[in-house]
């Protein structure tokens, strides 16, 4: 069914607001997906604070082709959708997790990060940071860990003492 003039133009404002916007976002190839799975992947993903949303590719190529990022924008190939998110890496992470999971029915195929066209590869590698909870975990940890050493140790000190 053909889509409207007026129908395109509101997608193609969506899109442009989505790129304008967003810190950064992913594209995906979402083919081969049920309707449960992406329904699923939808609701976990906003649960996430990740928007989700998908258009045809000469509209996106288009709103691309309005906006300017730095590099060279990655083919879209197949069903692609578009996750975003005021987060640097939420995103990426969102559809990471569910690539992992569904192997043959999502995939990244590249994105947008700093302004910056990224490729698959790039993309995937920005998925796997943890997130800023995670890292201040890890980093209070790291402080941590030498400190409890040492009352560990003048406990054993204290304990043979006695």
């Amino acid at each position: 069914m053909a889509i409207t003039k007026d129908k395109k133009k509101e997608i193609l404002s969506n899109l442009k607001d989505i790129f304008a916007k967003s810190k950064s976002v992913v594209f995906l190839n979402f083919h081969g997906l049920g309707v449960e799975d992406t329904t699923t992947m939808r609701r976990q993903l906003k649960a996430d604070g990740v928007g989700y949303y998908v258009a045809k590719k000469s509209l996106a190529k288009k709103a691309l082709s309005e906006t300017p990022f730095e590099g060279e924008m990655p083919e879209l190939v197949g069903e692609v959708a578009f996750a975003y998110s005021g987060d640097e890496t939420g995103s990426a992470r969102g559809v990471y997790e569910f690539q992992k999971k569904f192997k043959d029915g999502v995939r990244i195929v590249g994105g947008i990060f700093e302004n910056k066209y990224m490729d698959e590869m790039k993309m995937t590698e920005i998925a796997q940071i943890p997130s800023l909870y995670v890292l201040r975990g890890q980093f209070v940890n790291i402080i941590n860990s030498p400190i409890q050493q040492f009352v560990v140790s003048l406990s054993e000190i204290a304990k043979s003492r006695e």
